[in-house]
């Protein structure tokens, strides 16, 4: 299956699901409110005035910096049309939250000076890439909220995907447990991928002069082991 047919099968869930969409997705106090929190108080700590969501869903975070910080200007980019229908129906306009392709976004360089997304890149066959144009838009900082699959499971399982991480088998591994697809289909979150903020971390620190993280779901004080979720702030100038 090649990577437009995995992106419709995405696209279809969130046609099908729309109407649950936020029932499934938006829990009051989960983890990707934990991150927004935390975004928050980032942005009133470095006096940001522009935000970017990247797969804003039905603006969930947009409404939420809106009603936190009024003169804030937030634009989110959601490509699912039954996504953004609910979000204009709660009140934000075209303009802010509108189509868009996260592995190609249509702002220039440094258009914002923060770029976010929250649960999105689990579900991009290439979030390098969308990080790489996060990171291209973004002017001072990168917000990021997703998965570190290696701390979920049980504690067998963890401890043989770190194993074969360590030993850079994981892809090779993951390749053959879903028969060459190297993704999973679920009723609760669609086509998704195993995905690890960790596996990032490298391609970010490089660019940014600061990185920060947070555990946003789990315990524990080594965030590579314990955390299922977690944030990530990354300050591309101090």
């Amino acid at each position: 299956m090649d990577i437009s047919s995995e992106i419709k099968l995405q696209r279809d869930y969130y046609a099908r699901t729309a109407n649950v969409y936020e029932e499934l997705h938006v829990q009051e106090g989960d983890e990707h409110y934990f991150a927004l929190a935390w975004m928050a108080a980032l942005i009133g700590q470095y006096g940001y005035r522009s935000v970017l969501d990247v797969g804003a869903g039905t603006g969930r975070g947009l409404i939420f910096l809106k009603t936190m910080f009024p003169g804030l200007r937030v634009v989110g980019v959601e490509p699912s049309p039954e996504l953004r229908q609910i979000g204009h129906d709660k009140g934000l306009s075209q303009e802010e939250l509108r189509d868009g392709d996260a592995l190609n976004l249509a702002f220039a360089n440094g258009a914002f000076d923060l770029v976010c997304e929250f649960g999105v890149l689990h579900h991009v066959k290439y979030p390098r890439q969308m990080l790489g144009e996060m990171l291209r838009v973004a002017k001072s900082g990168l917000f990021v909220s997703d998965d570190n699959h290696f701390a979920c499971g049980s504690l067998p399982n963890q401890i043989t995907k770190r194993f074969l991480r360590s030993m850079h088998l994981w892809k090779a591994a993951y390749w053959l447990r879903t028969g060459g697809k190297c993704y999973a289909i679920s009723e609760g979150d669609g086509l998704s991928y195993a995905y690890s903020v960790f596996d990032d971390y490298d391609f970010i620190r490089k660019r940014c002069k600061q990185v920060h993280m947070v555990n946003t779901c789990g315990s524990g004080a080594n965030l590579y082991r314990s955390a299922q979720n977690v944030a990530l702030f990354g300050r591309k100038h101090p």
